[in-house]
């Protein structure tokens, strides 16, 4: 059983998905979980299980700076915000190649550049970027700009890794295979229009994972968990590739 008893943990992007079950899990687990998000309604049931919570836009570098100044050091930090774009490059406006990388790296640096001074401060400490299967690790079609971003996130990880290690400070990052959450329910709706129900958009998405089903959050909470206790603490500057067997 993991225990991140006496840690106090950050996570952005905690309102749904991945980041919401990493949020109460990690509090099951005895951590002081501070769950944050654009929007509320995730975050009140996170609240109701004495998870300290705060709307926060990580894409705003001021915001994020203030909000760090106003909290205690943390022991971890776990990076969940993202957004997908659908599109190959020539698809890919400039608007949204910039929106990709403002919420899938750009936020990941604001935070570190906030947080990093406290886990020094610490001792140390771990943090967990959430990268992507789609992104330097493999290819797929029509996410240009997300797996570029996601690529991005896996040598920003292991920068960070290398240069933080004398502090006590380890960076890993998670590349996921397709996971159900309220992000992918929407692609599925998307592709519902396209194949006639959205059984069949399912089926679809289903039939690309070579177990034959796809994955949960809790299953990619499993190793954040493991990532942010005492058990992971050889672990560091990895892309951790969760993906159902897809590049087995």
């Amino acid at each position: 059983m993991i225990s991140l008893q006496e840690k106090r943990i950050f996570i952005s992007g905690a309102a749904a998905g991945m980041g919401y079950s990493v949020a109460r899990l990690a509090a099951a687990a005895g951590a002081q979980v501070y769950a944050t998000d654009l929007v509320s309604d995730g975050l009140e049931n996170l609240a109701q299980d004495g998870v300290h919570t705060a709307r926060l836009d990580v894409t705003i570098h001021k915001d994020v700076q203030a909000y760090f100044a106003d909290q205690p050091d943390f022991d971890g930090i776990v990076n969940m915000a993202g957004w997908v774009h659908h599109g190959t490059l020539t698809q890919t406006s400039i608007e949204n190649w910039h929106r990709s990388f403002s919420v899938n790296l750009d936020s990941m640096f604001y935070v570190l550049h906030a947080a990093i001074p406290g886990l020094i401060r610490k001792g140390g400490g771990s943090i967990v970027n959430m990268a992507s299967l789609a992104s330097s690790v493999k290819g797929f079609p029509f996410r240009a700009g997300y797996s570029a971003s996601k690529a991005a996130v896996i040598g920003l990880t292991k920068s960070v890794a290398v240069d933080y290690m004398a502090d006590g400070i380890r960076c890993n990052a998670i590349c996921p295979g397709t996971i159900e959450t309220p992000s992918l329910h929407r692609r599925m709706a998307a592709m519902e229009e396209k194949l006639g129900s959205a059984e069949k958009a399912r089926d679809w998405f289903v039939s690309r994972q070579p177990m034959g089903r796809l994955g949960q959050p809790d299953e990619i909470t499993a190793l954040i968990l493991y990532l942010l206790s005492d058990a992971g603490a050889y672990a560091t500057g990895q892309p951790f590739i969760v993906d159902g067997g897809t590049i087995a």
